[in-house]
């Protein structure tokens, strides 16, 4: 997403980041991503946004298969320190189009590694913006 920032300003677009954990250990990760200042990572410890979008759970297997365990041993392999997860890492994300509060185009995942591209999320934001 912060990479297409200049396209979602023409656009008038802000992305917002909304996250479970609790305030800091969000705004260490926004740090660790360096995800762009203004755009908000917002907070959402009872997870009442993932309840109303109808994010739901991967099952166990899809979250810890062979494609993420390749993509740990590289992690590994690189020099880098895993740990193990602090929180539910069960939990599905998603992403969503919003305008004037409503919800203009969801993109639900089936896995944790089903996202959309990001020319289709450009494409929503574009017809959002009309």
């Amino acid at each position: 997403m912060r990479e297409q920032r200049d396209r979602l300003d023409e656009l008038g677009a802000v992305a917002v980041a909304v996250g479970f954990s609790p305030g800091a250990a969000l705004a260490e990760l926004a740090d660790h991503l360096a995800w762009p200042s203004p755009w908000p990572f917002l907070s959402d410890v009872d997870r009442v946004l993932y309840q109303r979008l109808g994010l739901g759970r991967a099952r166990r297997r899809e979250v810890y298969n062979r494609a993420t365990l390749r993509i740990y041993r590289a992690a590994t392999g690189r020099g880098e320190e895993m740990h193990r997860p602090v929180e539910d890492a069960l939990q599905l994300g998603g992403d969503a189009v919003i305008r004037s509060g409503a919800v203009v185009q969801l993109w639900r995942p089936s896995s944790p590694d089903d996202r959309p591209a990001m020319s289709e999320m450009l494409a929503g934001v574009a017809l959002a913006a009309g």
